[in-house]
This record gives structure tokens, sequence and C-alpha cells, in this order.
């Protein structure tokens, strides 16, 4: 079971603060699970911004690591939870 938190705009987007996906629809890459998510999901944000816009805009903790530039190659074996960031201001 893999869930995915998300946050900020993100979380308003999706129109849920995380949801679970079971093993046998997690796909093998970080790329391929955003692209699902993006499909899944079909709202916006009060600004009209949806998640296909938001995802690429985001930061992503792998089981609490950064993924970094190349997140959408990140292999998804073994991991239980994706963290979904978009920027945000403040400090």
């Amino acid at each position: 079971m893999l869930e995915v938190h998300y946050f900020a705009a993100a979380r308003a987007a999706a129109g849920t603060a995380q949801e679970q996906i079971s093993d046998v629809q997690v796909p093998a890459r970080l790329g391929e699970l955003l692209d699902q998510l993006a499909a899944a999901h079909p709202g916006t944000t009060e600004a009209g911004m949806g998640l296909e816009e938001i995802l690429p805009r985001c930061t992503f903790l792998v089981d609490g690591s950064a993924a970094g530039d190349s997140y959408r190659g990140v292999a998804l074996e073994g991991v239980t939870r994706v963290d979904v960031l978009p920027p945000f201001a403040g400090g």
C-alpha cells in the first residue's frame, strides 16, 4: 500500500489531503504515478489550476527523501509514502 499526501494547492486540486494506492495499482516509477493521479483528480483550486498543472511545479518526498530533479524516474518498489509539496510563500 502506498500513501500519497497532498499539501497546499495540490490538496485543493486533488480534493483530499491523502489517499491510498493499492499495491496492484502502484506503477513502477513516480512519473507514472503522477500521471495516474492527475487523471484521477480533474478538480481545480479556487484559482482554477488543476492537479496536472500543479504537479510539475512540486517537490516530492519519497519515504521522506527528496526525489530531486529527475523525480519522474524514481522507482516506487517498496515505497510506502509520497508527499506532494507545491511551492508556497512564507517561511
